[in-house]
């Protein structure tokens, strides 16, 4: 993770701009811990306060959740996801499915054209994480795993706007898939994203979007 810099931008707001990347491309999925203090500070290669300045700013921000004696964890993707949940806290689930569907399928179609290496082993580390959480059996955990693994073929997408109104509706979206996934995972409605990260890899925008499209509210996916 290395910082960028600029010279007409304080040094706390370009740590605040990089920990928020590593938000929103889901490099430190929601409810993840993000690196200590101490890490962040040899990663950035800034002073301890700095570091602290920042974090403390996402977490007024409702981004990050600091918890003494635990860490500080991933609460939320932007600082918009909290209003736009209760927003659309009744909203009905099959049409917010179709919003997932239009959002995702056309981020993995752009994704397929714009991933970089990196992208890749995000989408495969995510992969893995959603695929080891179904393994253990516990549906929220599932859920946070799903949702990182989406998230990251938005990142890959290279569309801030895309990635931005993604980001906001991360509550919405997850609460979708709670209602997809249901209370307990059945074996019988799994399915595996196998086909989207193989899609993206091979640069194939129709089978991306296609594959993306036909997750949206199979339990495995969603």
């Amino acid at each position: 993770m290395a910082l960028s810099t600029t010279r007409r931008t304080p040094l706390s707001d370009q740590v605040i701009g990089q920990l928020r990347t590593q938000i929103t491309s889901g490099e430190w999925p929601v409810g993840s811990r993000i690196p200590t203090e101490t890490a962040l500070v040899e990663q950035l290669g800034v002073a301890r306060n700095t570091v602290r300045e920042a974090v403390r700013a996402l977490a007024h921000n409702g981004l990050l959740d600091i918890r003494q004696g635990s860490g500080t964890y991933v609460l939320a993707t932007s600082e918009l996801a909290g209003v736009m949940h209760r927003r659309f806290a009744d909203a009905d689930q099959e049409q917010v499915a179709e919003l997932r569907a239009m959002l995702e399928s056309s981020a993995a179609g752009l994704a397929s054209a714009r991933r970089t290496d990196r992208d890749l082993e995000l989408l495969e580390t995510a992969l893995d994480r959603r695929e080891r959480a179904w393994s253990a059996g516990d549906p929220e955990d599932f859920v946070q795993a799903d949702a990182a693994f989406h998230q990251a073929v938005v990142a890959a997408a290279h569309n801030d706007v895309i990635s931005a109104v993604y980001a906001d509706l991360g509550e919405v979206l997850r609460a979708n898939l709670r209602h997809d996934v249901g209370p307990e995972l059945i074996a019988e409605k799994y399915l595996g994203h196998d086909g989207i990260l193989d899609a993206i890899r091979a640069g194939d925008a129709p089978r991306a979007s296609f594959e993306a499209a036909r997750s949206i509210g199979a339990c495995g996916d969603a």
